[in-house]
């Protein structure tokens, strides 16, 4: 069990902290030869240092996922081009800005990190899989993906986007040996707080009554553990799901 992933290429971005940094570490821990990536030079820094004292390595790079050339750059990487899981863990929030007060840099960015560069990324390393008849790909979304009560309105297109895009990939490359699943935290004690400052006092008051639904904040190795058992053999009949790890948030 704890070496599922011996021999085994796994790729994931957001890995200077949070729930990156810790499927990182867990991947490390069971035998994967684990490719990382961030746009924190420092947080990666931090990882190197997690590992390193737990006696893992990992190839850790800094890059903006949102950038097409630092995404050719992740995926060169890839040892001999092999990837046999990819999570698209890396994501921002969008200050809690209501449609009417957000502008459109924000919209962009948000949209660019939270769907378009995973999509890139999975564009990127199917061929592969489809090549090895085989590979797995965990989006994390989010439960803003599932509802509009969590947070603004640029993060919740993303996210809604994000679990369509998996079930898109599910479909059409299950038959090819490739499970894609998302999964849909609810709160998570990671680094993602910098983008979540209130942009909007109105909206994030509104939104605000859905937050005591909340039982707990989760930690980022308890969606890691979601994470890599839906990237390893034992979730081999899961392909297509959205799981939700909230706690109930959205029971």
């Amino acid at each position: 069990m704890t070496q599922r992933y011996s021999g085994r290429v796994a790729l994931v971005t957001g890995a200077g902290s949070g729930i990156g940094q810790a499927t990182v570490l867990q991947l490390a821990h069971e035998g994967a030869r684990v490719i990382g990536c961030d746009i924190d030079a420092a947080g990666l820094e931090a990882t190197g240092k997690v590992l390193a004292h737990a006696g893992y390595t990992a190839a850790l790079l800094t890059a903006d996922i949102a950038d097409p050339d630092d995404v050719r750059q992740v995926v060169d990487a890839l040892p001999g081009g092999d990837i046999d899981l990819l999570a698209n863990v890396a994501g921002i929030m969008d200050h809690f800005l209501p449609v009417t007060d957000l502008d459109d840099e924000t919209w962009d960015k948000v949209l660019a990190v939270n769907l378009t560069g995973p999509m890139r990324l999975c564009r990127a390393v199917i061929p592969a899989m489809r090549t090895n008849g085989a590979g797995a790909i965990v989006n994390v979304a989010s439960i803003g993906g599932l509802t509009g009560s969590v947070a603004g309105s640029a993060y919740t297109a993303a996210k809604h986007g994000l679990i369509g895009l998996t079930r898109s990939l599910a479909f059409l490359y299950g038959p090819d040996g490739i499970r894609t699943n998302a999964v849909c935290p609810g709160g998570v004690h990671t680094g993602i707080g910098r983008t979540a400052t209130v942009g909007s006092q109105w909206a994030f008051d509104r939104l605000s009554r859905s937050f005591t639904r909340a039982v707990r904040t989760a930690e980022p190795n308890e969606i890691a553990a979601l994470i890599c058992w839906l990237g390893s053999p034992e979730a081999h009949a899961v392909n297509g799901a959205v799981i939700t790890a909230d706690g109930g948030w959205t029971a």
